[in-house]
C-alpha cells in the first residue's frame, strides 16, 4: 500500500491550500480515509476523515468551517481543501487509510509520508 500526499507549501495567514493524496495497493472504495497533522514537538493530531462512500465526514473542531475533506473513488484520491489558514495550522500533514472512519491515529492501518504546510502571520 502506498499513500502519496502532496500540495503542501508556505503561505500567509488567510490563504488557502489544497492537499492531495493518491492511494495505491488497496481497495480504495472500501477504505475510509483521514488527514492528520503533526506540529513540531507535538503529538499527531486528527484533522478530518471521510467514509468509503464520501457521505460521512468528521472534523476536529479547530478546522470546522475552514477545511473540507473530499474524495474521488474513480481516481483513488482524497483531498483536503484548507481555507483561512492560520499560523497554528503549521504542521506536517499525513493522509491515512482505515477500514472505517475514526479519529485516533491507531485506528488507521496505512500512512503516507507527509507534506509540510507552513503558515506565516
Amino acid at each position: 500500500v502506498q499513500l502519496q500526499a502532496s500540495g503542501g507549501g508556505s503561505v500567509q495567514a488567510g490563504d488557502s491550500l489544497s492537499l492531495s493524496c493518491l492511494a495505491s495497493g488497496l481497495t480504495f472504495n472500501r477504505s475510509a480515509m483521514g488527514w492528520f497533522r503533526q506540529a513540531l514537538g507535538k503529538e499527531r493530531e486528527f484533522v478530518a476523515t471521510i467514509s468509503e462512500s464520501g457521505r460521512t465526514t468528521y472534523y476536529v473542531d479547530s478546522v470546522k468551517g475552514r477545511f473540507a475533506i473530499s474524495r474521488d473513488n474513480a481516481k483513488n484520491m482524497v483531498y483536503l481543501q484548507m481555507n483561512s489558514l492560520r499560523p497554528e495550522d503549521t504542521a506536517v500533514y499525513y493522509c491515512a487509510a482505515a477500514r472505517a472512519v475514526g479519529t485516533r491515529p491507531d485506528h488507521y492501518d496505512f500512512w503516507g509520508q507527509g507534506t509540510l504546510v507552513t503558515v506565516s502571520s
